[in-house]
């Protein structure tokens, strides 16, 4: 579903502050594969979700999703591949729109733009049903401005929004790191049921190491811009929190004193 080929990446190139980001990354998931992706500060990360997501293009290398090539196509040619659900809550949705028009948005933003009704009966029904699982209430609430509601309940209507359309690969950005342990917890399990319901394939970059061990079926570690671990199946299974700090040099990194 998603293959990455020896892909580069270098910010301020010949200046003294050049920083290869993405140093001949080479990685690929397969359809339903949900792979946590961990690594210290300034290994890639963000990087490489702004790669797959157009969001910046690579130097060179290949991006290849679904079987069509996007390695040069900008974030809005990939909406109708990848959805993206970003750390700031602030990010996902439209503030001045309400809840009813966000969820429209999503809708039409993997289909070609044509002249049609928006907000049809069958659509409201259809969006009352997504919301109602994240059990806010905002199945209630259609016509009421995003920029009312809390931070965690537009991370929960950014994570609808993003699955709805059920993208080939959803990238999930510490999309619970900004919220309180109880909203987080309600968010990454709303995550996990709709990642099984639908059989995305997902990619889910945290600091959390419990996360890393419990959630998906991979493991990847990130260093320097290239893939420094990976584990999957047995292997990720027999793995502890103690075993994947052992793998980072700098023990004083907010990833080990969030644990």
């Amino acid at each position: 579903m998603l293959e990455i080929s020896n892909a580069r990446k270098t910010f301020f190139k010949g200046m003294p502050d050049e920083k290869v980001a993405l140093d001949g990354l080479s990685l690929k998931l397969n359809r339903g594969d949900f792979v946590v992706v961990i690594g210290s500060n300034g290994a890639g990360k963000s990087t490489m979700m702004n790669a797959i997501s157009g969001a910046l293009l690579v130097d060179s290398g290949r991006i290849v999703i679904n079987g069509d090539d996007v390695t040069t196509m900008p974030v809005h040619a990939r909406a109708r591949h990848v959805a993206r659900v970003f750390q700031d809550p602030m990010k996902g949705t439209a503030a001045s729109m309400t809840i009813a028009e966000n969820m429209l948005l999503a809708d039409l933003r993997q289909n070609p733009a044509r002249l049609r009704r928006g907000l049809t009966p069958q659509r409201r029904e259809k969006y009352r049903e997504h919301l109602s699982y994240l059990g806010l209430g905002l199945e209630n609430r259609f016509d009421t401005q995003v920029s009312l509601l809390s931070g965690g309940q537009r991370q929960s209507l950014s994570l609808v929004m993003a699955v709805s359309g059920e993208p080939d690969v959803l990238l999930l950005d510490e999309h619970t790191a900004a919220l309180d342990p109880r909203t987080a917890d309600l968010v990454l399990n709303a995550t996990l049921r709709a990642v099984n319901a639908l059989k995305l394939t997902t990619m889910m970059v945290t600091h959390n190491m419990a996360h890393a061990v419990e959630y998906g079926n991979r493991v990847i570690m990130l260093d320097s811009g290239k893939v420094l671990l990976e584990l999957s199946g047995e292997e990720k299974a027999r793995a502890t929190v103690r075993d994947l700090i052992g793998h980072f040099s700098v023990k004083t990194d907010r990833m080990v004193l969030g644990v």
